[in-house]
């Protein structure tokens, strides 16, 4: 049995500005986590996060694909879980729709995990953290405030 999540979001932004926000390893540590990302194909990367009972805070990933500024897919590997995400842009007259899949969830363990992240990506992650990360990314990249504090953003690196 294989699970997968399926999130639909609208950003208020362009395609080009939210794809951005998910290709620079600046604003990837605020919006999700510490990271080592490069926006190309088969790059290793890790996200980084606390630790906690059966998972390291290590998530492996590798860059599987990547179609500026329309698709973004890596591997995840973390807790013994080994998923694939993957970001889908889509010009909108509002701005940008962002399809979320994150699939390969596998057996109970998969299942209980799956509701974690699940709860996380579609309540934090890319409900309040992505769009307050938004607002400091422009056509040059991710611009940190001075005060280093981004409001509404609760991610890993948000001070």
């Amino acid at each position: 049995m294989s699970r997968g999540l399926h999130f639909e979001f609208i950003y208020k932004h362009s395609p080009q500005r939210v794809w951005r926000a998910l290709t620079d390893s600046a604003a990837i540590a605020r919006w999700l986590m510490p990271n080592d990302f490069q926006p190309v194909v088969g790059h290793k990367f890790q996200l980084r996060t606390k630790p906690r009972p059966g998972f390291d805070g290590i998530v492996k990933c590798e860059v599987l694909e990547m179609d500026a500024p329309r698709r973004l897919s890596y591997s995840w590997k973390g807790g013994g879980m080994e998923t694939v995400v993957t970001y889908t842009l889509e010009a909108v007259p509002e701005g940008t729709r962002l399809h979320f899949d994150q699939t390969g969830f596998r057996g109970l363990r998969g299942l209980l995990v799956s509701r974690v992240l699940g709860s996380g990506w579609k309540s934090r992650i890319l409900a309040r953290n992505l769009p307050a990360v938004l607002e400091f990314v422009d056509d040059a990249g991710f611009h940190s405030p001075p005060d280093g504090v981004i409001p509404g953003c609760h991610g890993a690196a948000s001070k």
